[in-house]
C-alpha cells in the first residue's frame, strides 16, 4: 500500500493544521504509530536534529536515526556521530553515496563542486537519500521556517515527492518547523546533548567541508554554504540538483 493510500493530500494538509501548535514530542508519537517500522529520522547533526532524537529517544519512540556520509564531511561532524550513539545508545545508520569521491573524480573531474556543485549534491546526497526514502513511508527531518527564505513555508507535515521521475511519493514530517533558532539551541544546552564544535566557531549550518564556511551572527542559518553561487540548499529539501 503506498502512502498516498493511507493519507490523501487533504487528510495531510487538515493534519497539519491540528499539529501547527503541537508539542514535538506528540508529532513524533503520531509519526511512530501511523507508520510502524517505516519511518525514520534523517539528520545531517544539526540543531533542529539533536533535538529531534533526544526527544525520540527519550519518549522511546521506535524511530531509527541514518544521516549521509558525502565523503566530504567534516572530522568533527565525523566525530560527533560517535559521541551521539554513546550518549543516546543508539545506532546511527550511515548512507553513504555509490561513487567514492576519488571515483567521482575519475569520472566527473577533480573538485566538482567547484565547477557544478548541483551535480555534486545530486550524487553525493540526493541520489543516496532517494534510494533510502524508498524503504521508508515518513521521514521526519529537522527543518524549520526561519532558517532561510526558501524554507518559510515549511509544514509540519508534507505529502513529498521525493524521487518525481518515478512519481514516488512519502509524508516528510518537520516536528520543529515553527521553532526558532533560539529555542533549539536553548534546548539543546539545557540537555547536555554534544552538538558539533565548529557550531562555536561561527558555522550556522555544517555541511560538507568545500562548501561550508562561518558566518556573521546576523545572517541566516544557511549563510555559509555554497560561497559564490545561487544556491542555499543542497536539494534533499528542495530537489533542485542536476539529473545524471
Amino acid at each position: 500500500m503506498s502512502v498516498s493510500e493511507l493519507l490523501s493530500s487533504t487528510e495531510i494538509k487538515a493534519l497539519a493544521h491540528k499539529f501547527e501548535s503541537a508539542a514535538p514530542a506528540e508529532i513524533l508519537a503520531w509519526t511512530a504509530d501511523t507508520f510502524p517500522g517505516r519511518a525514520a529520522i534523517g539528520t545531517s547533526f544539526q540543531g533542529a536534529g539533536l533535538v529531534t532524537i533526544h526527544q525520540a529517544v527519550t519518549a522511546q519512540l521506535d524511530l531509527p536515526v541514518f544521516t549521509i556520509d558525502t565523503g566530504l564531511l567534516f572530522p568533527e561532524t565525523l566525530e560527533l556521530k560517535s559521541r551521539l550513539e554513546k550518549f543516546f545508545g543508539i545506532d546511527i545508520e550511515t548512507i553513504e553515496p555509490e561513487l567514492t569521491v576519488k571515483g567521482q573524480a575519475r569520472e566527473l573531474g577533480a573538485n566538482l563542486w567547484e565547477r557544478n556543485p548541483n551535480l555534486c549534491c545530486t550524487i553525493r546526497k540526493v541520489m543516496p537519500l532517494q534510494k533510502k526514502l524508498s524503504e521508508l513511508d515518513g521521514w521526519i527531518s529537522g527543518l524549520r521556517r526561519d532558517q532561510s527564505d526558501t524554507r518559510a513555508s515549511t509544514q509540519v507535515l508534507e505529502l513529498y515527492e521525493f524521487d518525481k521521475l518515478r512519481g514516488k511519493q512519502i509524508v516528510k514530517v518537520n516536528p520543529l518547523a515553527t521553532w526558532s533558532s533560539a529555542q533549539v539551541w536553548d534546548y539543546v544546552r539545557e540537555h547536555r546533548i554534544p552538538y558539533n564544535p565548529l557550531k562555536d566557531r561561527g558555522f550556522r549550518s555544517i555541511g560538507c567541508w568545500p562548501c561550508t564556511r562561518a558566518a556573521g551572527s546576523s545572517e541566516s542559518d544557511r549563510a555559509g554554504r555554497w560561497i559564490g553561487f545561487e544556491k542555499d540548499e543542497c536539494g534533499i529539501h528542495t530537489f533542485l540538483g542536476e539529473n545524471i
